[in-house]
């Protein structure tokens, strides 16, 4: 009998712990929390309204409460996920939206004095845009053949990220200027023409939106069915027009664009990407600053340019693809040590195209080999550290990758690049590929590295692929070339300014007066650079220590400019 007692009792023990536990147990989802994600535009001027995105808004628009800082807002219409918000007179910051009990505040917003004009979609007739308007790129933007897209100096232009895309197609903002289209942006020293982030300062960052393209009829070397990168669409077509004219870009910077579509190779938009464009079109004076991808890069086309600045990128400052054979002089770059890219960061990237070399037995026709891939570079200054260069990763500190070489040259390239100076790279020139075909172009001429100062490198110089190192040193040092290189030790006798690197605050990247950069000895004449597109410049790097090229139209520290 005390036996049956004691297992009744512990049956009544189990029972009342399990109900216990089924009591405690909460099967209720998580109430929903009110939250503010964005503002689109995040300047704008009042009377105009904006889009408010978030969570558990409430449906009846006045049911919810919206305030610019201390001053209420009218909403126009309302959604569990959007507000549309009239800005009020006197809107101030920040944005904070009540509903369903609860209260939360959004990002930063500025009430602008100019209009925000929004666009979208393709534009089909000449149009202006003028700079008492700023306008807002909402996902691709396309100017059609036959049409010629006007900006006048001064005006700015913001592009919106991938939830701003009308068409809910995740595009970001971007201008596509398509072949038989035309932009013409002259802006002025004392009026640059600004593309920029819509996001507001202090919150601006690498890839924000998508950039500028120009896709011209220019020859390049792959198949007609060639489709650009990044989700354009469309076709490059076997065209055949070295002079083509796209337009004209001179007095502009591209900040903040670049941004990553996926997470696939090849899926990003570089600040300014130029497909097949000719020689007919005017680049000059354009800085490209905190591109999510490449600075610029060019595929194929014949397209010149002088006075370039790379600020801060992500991945390559100059890339050239595709059978490109423009030329460029005077360009400077300036890195963040603490951010690259997982594909390896370089300031020269050149390829003929992903294979190099067509296979045996392929032809080489027009639009399939041939352009070889061979610019001409002259007077390129470039920065990276002034401390020791380093080959890890830099994922930890707001990159994804780490740097790699000054110069990396592979794929069958038959780039030159003269009269240059690198500073702080852990690599100087990875002459990389096929005895065949980039050692090969290098042997004969057709790709030259010639005036070329590599300092403050871990490795100055070394082969890849097929190519030895002792074959890629035996080519650099040829005395003729005249090469240097200057250890890390010897770099403060190379007499840079100390402004060179400066991230804080304006660089400057002027030698200071006996530097053997300005040695008009130790500088390439003829040759390549004899061209009459060149300027005579018998100094190695962007600048000769008179002649600020940066003046007035520049700007190094965007995420904190007012653009309003």
């Amino acid at each position: 009998m005390n036996q049956i007692i004691r297992w009744g009792s512990l049956l009544l023990l189990v029972a009342g712990f399990i109900g216990f536990i089924a009591a405690c147990k909460n099967n209720d989802s998580p109430a929903p929390i009110l939250s503010v994600t964005s503002i689109s535009p995040t300047s704008a001027p009042a009377g105009t309204t904006v889009t408010i995105s978030g969570t558990n808004f409430a449906t009846t628009p006045s049911s919810n409460t919206v305030n610019f800082g201390n001053v209420p807002a009218t909403i126009m219409s309302a959604t569990s996920t959007q507000l549309v918000v009239m800005v009020p007179v006197n809107a101030g910051s920040p944005v904070t939206v009540s509903a369903n009990g609860s209260t939360a505040t959004g990002p930063a917003f500025s009430i602008s004095a100019k209009p925000v004009v929004p666009v979208s979609g393709t534009i089909t007739a000449n149009t202006t845009w003028t700079s008492d308007n700023v306008y807002f790129l909402r996902g691709f933007v396309n100017v059609a053949s036959g049409a010629t897209l006007t900006i006048q100096p001064g005006t700015i232009i913001k592009g919106g990220g991938v939830d701003d895309d009308p068409a809910g197609q995740k595009q970001a903002g971007t201008l596509i200027i398509l072949q038989g289209a035309k932009l013409e942006a002259a802006g002025t020293a004392q009026q640059p023409i600004v593309f920029t982030s819509n996001k507001a300062a202090g919150q601006r960052n690498y890839g924000d939106w998508g950039g500028v393209v120009l896709i011209g009829k220019a020859p390049h070397n792959r198949p007609g069915n060639q489709q650009p990168e990044g989700g354009i669409g469309g076709q490059l077509g076997t065209f055949n027009e070295p002079t083509d004219n796209s337009g004209t870009l001179r007095y502009v910077r591209i900040e903040f664009g670049g941004v990553a579509l996926t997470s696939a190779a090849n899926s990003e938009i570089n600040g300014l990407t130029l497909y097949g464009v000719g020689s007919g079109t005017t680049i000059d004076h354009v800085q490209v600053s905190y591109s999510g991808d490449d600075s610029f890069e060019w595929f194929g086309g014949t397209v010149n340019a002088k006075y370039l600045v790379a600020y801060r990128g992500f991945d390559d400052d100059f890339d050239t693809d595709w059978g490109y054979t423009g030329k460029v002089q005077f360009g400077v770059s300036l890195r963040d040590p603490q951010v690259a890219d997982q594909s390896r960061s370089n300031c020269f990237e050149s390829d003929n195209f992903a294979a190099g070399e067509n296979a045996a037995g392929v032809p080489l026709t027009a639009n399939n080999g041939l352009p070889l891939t061979q610019p001409t570079f002259a007077n390129i200054s470039a920065f990276l550290t002034s401390g020791t260069p380093s080959v890890a990763s830099t994922s930890s500190t707001g990159g994804s990758g780490s740097y790699q070489s000054a110069m990396h040259l592979r794929r069958n390239t038959a780039i030159s690049i003269i009269n240059s100076v690198f500073v702080g790279w852990p690599e100087g020139l990875r002459l990389d590929g096929t005895t065949t075909g980039t050692l090969a172009n290098a042997s004969n001429g057709s790709l030259e590295v010639q005036g070329v100062t590599v300092a403050n490198s871990l490795t100055a110089v070394l082969g890849a692929g097929n190519i030895t190192n002792d074959q890629a040193s035996t080519y650099f040092n040829l005395a003729a070339r005249k090469n240097t290189v200057v250890a890390s030790s010897d770099l403060p006798g190379l007499l840079l300014n100390g402004a060179s690197f400066a991230l804080t605050s304006t660089p400057n990247f002027a030698p200071q007066a006996g530097s053997a950069l300005l040695v008009s000895g130790n500088a390439i004449t003829g040759g390549k650079v004899g061209d009459s597109f060149f300027t005579s410049a018998p100094y190695r790097g962007a600048f000769n220590g008179t002649d600020n090229w940066l003046s007035g139209w520049t700007n190094f520290d965007p995420k904190n400019t007012n653009y309003n």
